[in-house]
C-alpha cells in the first residue's frame, strides 16, 4: 500500500524548504562584494593591479621554495613584475577611500609614511631586478625576501585584514 503524505504535512515541508532557500538567498545577497561604480573605478583598478603583480611574484617564490629555479622563466616573471609595479599607486587619490577598498584610512591620514613604503617597494624591486639579471640564485633569494618584506611592511599599517 502506498502512503501519500497529507496536504498539511506537505505544506509544512514545502514552507520549511522555501524558508531555507529564501534565507540562503538573502545571506548571499548581503555578503556580495560591493562594486566600484565611480568613474574610472580607481579602487577596482588598483586592486586589480596588485593582483596582477602578485600573479607574477608568487610563482617566483614557489620556484625558489621548491628548489625549481629556472633562470629564464624566473627572469620573464621578474620582467612582468617590473612592468606592473607602478600601476596601482596613481589610483590612491584623495577621494578613493570608499568600499570596496581594503586600504585603511592611514593611507590618506599618514600619506608621508605610505609614500615612504611605496618608495621602499620600488627600491626593493630595483635590487631584485639586478639580482635576477645576475642569475645568482643566492642573491635572488635575498632580494626576493626583501621585496616580500617590503610588501608586508606596507600591508600591516595600510591594508585591512
Amino acid at each position: 500500500m502506498i502512503t501519500i503524505p497529507s496536504f498539511r504535512r506537505f505544506s509544512r515541508l514545502t514552507a520549511a524548504r522555501l524558508l531555507v532557500i529564501a534565507t540562503t538567498a538573502l545571506l548571499a545577497a548581503c555578503s556580495a562584494q560591493v562594486e566600484d561604480t565611480r568613474p574610472g573605478q580607481p579602487v577596482k583598478t588598483r586592486q586589480q593591479a596588485f593582483k596582477e603583480m602578485l600573479r607574477s611574484f608568487a610563482p617566483m617564490g614557489v620556484m625558489l621554495r621548491e628548489n625549481r629555479y629556472d633562470a629564464d622563466k624566473f627572469a620573464a616573471m621578474a620582467a612582468t613584475l617590473m612592468s606592473k609595479r607602478d600601476a596601482p599607486w596613481a589610483h590612491f587619490g584623495p577621494d578613493t577611500n570608499y568600499p570596496p577598498t581594503k586600504a585603511t584610512p592611514k593611507v590618506w591620514s599618514d600619506a608621508e609614511h605610505f609614500e615612504k613604503e611605496r618608495l621602499a617597494f620600488i627600491a626593493a624591486t630595483d635590487k631584485f631586478k639586478a639580482a635576477v639579471d645576475s642569475r645568482d640564485k643566492a642573491s635572488i633569494e635575498v632580494a626576493y625576501k626583501a621585496v616580500y618584506d617590503s610588501c608586508q611592511s606596507c600591508h600591516k599599517p595600510f591594508k585591512e585584514r
